[in-house]
């Protein structure tokens, strides 16, 4: 009778002997042959192997690109099935708010779709070099490799796959560190890794809870900002570029960029702050934007001093002032127009930029402008189509204050918002300049002493606007009489050509 021991040796034996017949087929079979062998023994494994493998490599493509499917793959895991492994791998993924855990090397786990098992491993390939080679050594290539019966090939190819993908992208999306993008100067595109756009992190805190603004217009601007953020198929149906372009106008110290901030963190996307003066023409604003990112707001502010886009012609005078700046170039750099004189971006091009062909390259990005001024602004510029919503940014309205009380003070009502309500609707005061005043100025001040301080602000407002009207009614008045006696001394002169001429 056989014993365990001997059985344990035979075993040995035969493993020994397939090893060393392995290693006589790999390095005594020419390459040709072992490869056509290879193959035949794979199917035959195949027809007895009832499991089927797909694997998803780190990177993919002749540029050596990390792979978007790699990428949502390690997402989906580190939410989901990572929760099951034993040994796990920390990383700081880019682009990342914190720290992402996915299965270590030769890791496996279980996932289970629609009642179907799957199991998800994690390996690296290691890559071999020349020992005496000056090129540096290869970087070791990761994988994760899907197996499943061969039985739910139509499940998981078809349904479960495109399940991973999506969620792995949701959980990306939820996880990613907005940035603040500008552009470069064009003479910094062609070094070496430099790129169109440098960015920072986007940290701003504002958003539309904490923003001045009537509470029915704060809730129409976030419903229309949900319908383009949802409206992918709808824009398809429509046969229209996923864009939408918003133009907030008003007084300086409105809070049109604490809207940009805002609408940035209510959609989580990125932010692209274009400046128009370094952008020499119409190439490279079509370049910049093709280098913009999905889920993103495209910013120009103040819009009206960037260039000369307003579509008026030159009159005679200007003309004699841009050629005397041609030739003194200390006036034109007191003016501060060099860098305006040497870009060639005309009203033509930025348009194909917001609404041409060009604009579709890319979805769901919004584009903003800003403008102090809106009537300086060619028509064509800001027509419905180009910038969908007009948004005026207005002064302080006493429910615009009362935000700003529950931000600075932390008071919902007061006896002196009475006082307060009736001020705001006799003077003009920026939102910017209501918050100013409301900010404690010391550790002593509580929120009565910073209302009543607020209130002295709305009435010296209020007593400045009486006496800048009647500066502007008297200047008014002097100038209509010394139009009248200007005009009667000229009759006079004609009365007195007649009588010498003898009628």
């Amino acid at each position: 009778m056989t014993t365990a021991f001997e059985l344990g040796s035979h075993l040995g034996s035969v493993a020994a002997g397939l090893m060393f017949a392995w290693a006589l087929f790999k390095q005594y079979f020419p390459p040709q042959l072992r490869a056509y062998i290879e193959g035949y023994a794979h199917k035959a494994i195949g027809h007895a192997y009832p499991y089927i493998q797909i694997t998803f490599p780190e990177i993919s493509g002749e540029r050596l690109e990390r792979c978007e499917a790699y990428s949502a793959i390690q997402n989906y895991l580190s939410a989901s099935a990572s929760a099951r492994a034993t040994r796990l791998k920390a990383e700081s993924v880019k682009d990342s708010k914190s720290l992402v855990l996915s299965m270590d090397e030769n890791e496996e786990v279980v996932d289970e779709f629609e009642g179907v098992k799957v199991w998800w491993s994690s390996s690296v390939a290691v890559s071999r070099s020349s020992m005496f080679s000056l090129q540096p050594p290869p970087e070791d290539r990761r994988l994760y490799r899907l197996t499943f019966h061969r039985s739910h090939r139509e499940l998981i190819t078809g349904s479960y796959i495109k399940y991973v993908l999506v969620k792995g992208k949701a959980v990306a999306a939820e996880n990613r560190q907005r940035k603040l993008f500008t552009n470069n100067p064009s003479s910094n595109w062609y070094y070496y890794k430099a790129s169109k756009w440098s960015h920072v992190a986007f940290e701003h805190p504002a958003t539309f809870d904490t923003l001045a603004m009537e509470p029915n217009k704060k809730s129409e601007i976030m419903n229309d900002l949900l319908r383009f953020r949802r409206g992918k198929e709808y824009y398809e149906r429509i046969g229209k570029a996923w864009k939408r372009g918003y133009l907030l106008y008003g007084p300086p110290g409105t809070g049109k960029s604490t809207m940009i901030a805002a609408m940035a963190n209510f959609l989580n996307y990125d932010v692209y702050d274009l400046e128009l003066t370094t952008v020499k023409d119409n190439t490279e604003l079509r370049k910049l934007l093709i280098e913009t990112s999905a889920k993103s707001i495209i910013v120009i502010e103040d819009i009206d001093c960037s260039l000369d886009l307003t579509g008026q012609r030159k009159t005679k005078k200007r003309e004699k002032d841009d050629d005397e700046e041609k030739v003194d170039p200390v006036k034109r750099m007191a003016k501060g127009g060099e860098e305006s004189k040497d870009s060639k971006v005309t009203l033509s091009g930025l348009l194909n930029f917001i609404d041409g062909l060009w604009s579709a390259c890319g979805g769901e990005r919004i584009i903003v402008f800003t403008t102090n001024f809106v009537e300086r602004l060619d028509p064509a510029l800001i027509r419905r189509g180009r910038m969908d919503k007009h948004i005026e940014m207005s002064y302080c309205c006493f429910e615009s204050f009362k935000v700003l009380a529950r931000n600075y003070l932390g008071v919902e009502s007061h006896p002196l918002f009475a006082t307060v309500r009736r001020l705001l609707a006799e003077t003009k005061m920026t939102p910017a300049d209501v918050a100013e005043n409301l900010m404690p100025k010391s550790d002593d001040e509580d929120e009565e002493a910073c209302l009543e301080g607020f209130i002295e602000a709305l009435e010296k407002a209020k007593e400045d606007a009486r006496k800048k009207s009647e500066e502007e009614e008297e200047e008014k008045a002097a100038a209509a009489g010394e139009a009248e006696a200007t005009a009667a001394r000229a009759m006079t002169r004609e009365e007195r050509q007649l009588k010498l001429s003898g009628v």
